[in-house]
């Protein structure tokens, strides 16, 4: 079993808190993703998984093992721990050729030469790096190098992958090939996978569950399509997708619309009743929608004048070949939507645009937590 349980995780450097009471439990075999901006303690978080920082407070279990516990004084070193680490920097022994770099966690450990030989090799076969196993690092690309590193963490067949940014090195086109090259392989090895990126797309597409931090606090964790779907705050609402969710400020009225000055949109009845019961009826509260649940009036399937549509002026068009980005403005509001390539709008133009209610969200004024 190679389960990870962080309870009641803390860290502080002096006075600062860098993580704040983690509770995080990853399954045997499953993929899970730290995901955060800069600075939210995601990396500090792995580095106490990998027993390079010590919890202030807290317990770490790897597998059965408990790694770390403040109260009973346990901090088990990083080398006992049966983890491999992949870094943002390759961290490659450039006097080493590719075979030794990868080969070189097992010679420490004194395993038999034959072994070692056998090892390296498959994983080279793994990696497509068969025909470059005589080369030197300078001689590689990014995309080879960051191979060669993850060969090294492969080898040595540790219970734990902790990956900390790893493909922030290389180009765009590079990082979506090494995305899918890198999920089909934790698919392969079944190996428990931690991997830490501030890159949502990378976290929608690789993982099998995301922990969303901000500010040392984890803030959400689910599947992809839950943190995408239901997002809890709205930080998690506005941190997922691309462009991100539009929060407009708005009032819920009696008769069931929310009402934003320059328009007013029907609610489904299912979430006015919710909006009762938890009494925001009259108040001010924040309306979140995806920028690509916002359509032209022209190519929307279902219109109800006066209930889910609203008139707009379109300010500024990004044509980005398979969709166009459209900023609008309303009066004094503000927002985006995500049209098809054949959407005829043009900058300047007065357009009715339809909302979808059912991918609507509110969110409460002052907790920023979802009401729906």
């Amino acid at each position: 079993m190679a389960e990870v349980k962080l309870i009641g995780v803390w860290k502080k450097f002096e006075d600062v808190v860098a993580v704040r009471d983690i509770n995080l439990e990853v399954r045997d075999g499953e993929f899970v993703i730290l995901l955060g901006p800069s600075g939210c303690g995601k990396t500090t978080t792995l580095r106490m998984i990998s027993g390079l920082e010590e919890p202030t407070k807290g317990k770490i279990y790897i597998g059965e093992k408990l790694v770390a516990d403040s109260e009973k004084g346990i901090f088990i070193p990083p080398k006992d721990r049966d983890i491999a680490m992949v870094f943002q920097s390759y961290a490659l022994y450039p006097h080493m050729t590719v075979y030794d770099n990868i080969a070189f966690p097992l010679k420490l450990r004194k395993i038999p030469k034959q072994e070692i030989d056998e090892r390296v090799r498959e994983v080279a076969e793994m990696l497509g790096l068969t025909e470059l196993l005589k080369r030197k690092p300078r001689e590689l690309s990014g995309g080879q190098r960051q191979r060669v590193a993850l060969g090294r963490a492969i080898v040595r067949r540790p219970q734990v992958f902790l990956m900390d940014e790893p493909l922030s090195n290389l180009d765009a086109k590079l990082r979506v090939r090494m995305r899918a090259e890198l999920k089909k392989l934790q698919r392969q090895l079944g190996v428990t996978t931690i991997y830490v990126t501030h890159d949502q797309v990378e976290a929608m597409t690789m993982g099998d569950k995301i922990a969303v931090m901000n500010n040392g606090a984890l803030h959400q964790v689910g599947t992809p399509t839950e943190i995408y779907n239901k997002p809890a705050n709205m930080f998690v609402a506005g941190f997922i997708g691309s462009p991100p969710m539009n929060f407009l400020e708005a009032t819920v009225s009696e008769d069931g619309f929310v009402d934003f000055g320059a328009f007013r949109l029907k609610l489904l009845d299912d979430m006015f009743e919710l909006i009762q019961e938890e009494g925001y009826v009259g108040k001010s509260v924040i309306f979140g929608i995806r920028p690509e649940d916002i359509y032209d009036a022209l190519f929307a399937q279902v219109k109800v004048p006066g209930e889910n549509m609203a008139k707009v002026f379109v300010d500024i068009i990004e044509n980005l070949g398979g969709e166009k980005i459209v900023h609008l403005k309303a009066d004094d509001l503000m927002f985006i939507a995500k049209f098809p390539p054949e959407s005829l709008v043009k900058e300047g133009q007065e357009i009715d645009i339809v909302f979808d209610m059912k991918k609507i969200h509110i969110f409460d004024k002052t907790t920023q937590k979802v009401v729906l």
